[in-house]
């Protein structure tokens, strides 16, 4: 794996943002740990991986839309759903590796109670620090810090419509739309609900500007890590790409 991630062109002192399927990569000889390891050893000691680490069951249950419940479940739920808690609230709806990386020995985790990121190596703890409750995906979110710091993310055996990156580019659209959002996390008085305004995010069109990215732009490196397709890319050009796309593509809240 680690000749594989050589030959898409990951190097030494990178700083990368996975989104991986391992069932997409096939089995591996030591399962999760072993594909983390894989980055590790070619990222080095001045390298950083990180993945998205979101917990999205960390809202009110009439939001499950991806696993919906009974209405009847709900005031249970909402009574007794457990607070964010960053070293413990698993991330495993965004698979094994990402899991992994969250239970990693020295990995560094953002605040965030729903959109949280996980971070190891020598970056991680800079690339952490800054998550406001209302910028999810925003500009005071690690997916900015990492734009910043010219990270690149890879797509491993996913599509563009796991690119989390992109989601950046909706917050800087000349029109926003925001939309109530709760979620429970824990303090000094204990256990509650949390109400804030997030932004209002549509993933239905990144394959599309993934595909038109891909062929207009030639930084994007396609190879295969395992039996997995690879798609390797900057971060900065991406969101910049999607900012022009959208804005020409996409129409302003009520227009129609």
């Amino acid at each position: 794996m680690a000749a594989d991630l050589s030959a898409l062109g990951v190097r030494a002192g990178d700083t990368i943002l996975l989104h991986s399927s391992l069932r997409a990569v096939g089995w591996v000889c030591g399962g999760p740990a072993a594909v983390v390891h894989a980055f590790l050893d070619v990222l080095g000691d001045r390298g950083t991986l990180a993945v998205f680490a979101q917990t999205s069951d960390n809202r009110d249950p009439s939001r499950w839309s991806h696993r919906p419940v009974p209405e009847e479940w709900w005031p249970v739920i909402r009574d007794h759903l457990p607070g964010f808690d960053p070293a413990i609230s698993d991330c495993r709806a965004m698979g094994l590796v990402a899991e992994t990386v969250r239970t990693w020995p020295g990995a560094v985790r953002s605040a965030h109670p729903q959109t949280s990121f996980v971070a190891i190596g020598a970056r991680a703890a800079d690339l952490m620090a800054v998550h406001d409750l209302e910028s999810e995906l925003g500009e005071s979110s690690p997916l900015a810090a990492l734009e910043a710091a010219d990270a690149r993310t890879l797509l491993l055996g996913v599509g563009y419509d796991r690119c989390t990156a992109l989601h950046l580019a909706e917050y800087r659209l000349p029109w926003q739309r925001r939309r109530p959002n709760r979620c429970v996390v824990l303090g000094p008085a204990g256990r509650r609900w949390l109400d804030y305004q997030g932004m209002e995010l549509n993933a239905d069109d990144f394959p599309v500007i993934g595909a038109e990215l891909e062929r207009g732009n030639g930084s994007v490196v396609k190879g295969a890590v395992g039996g997995a397709a690879a798609r390797f890319l900057r971060i900065r050009e991406a969101v910049a790409y999607a900012v022009t796309w959208m804005s020409e593509h996409r129409r302003p809240p009520g227009t129609g």
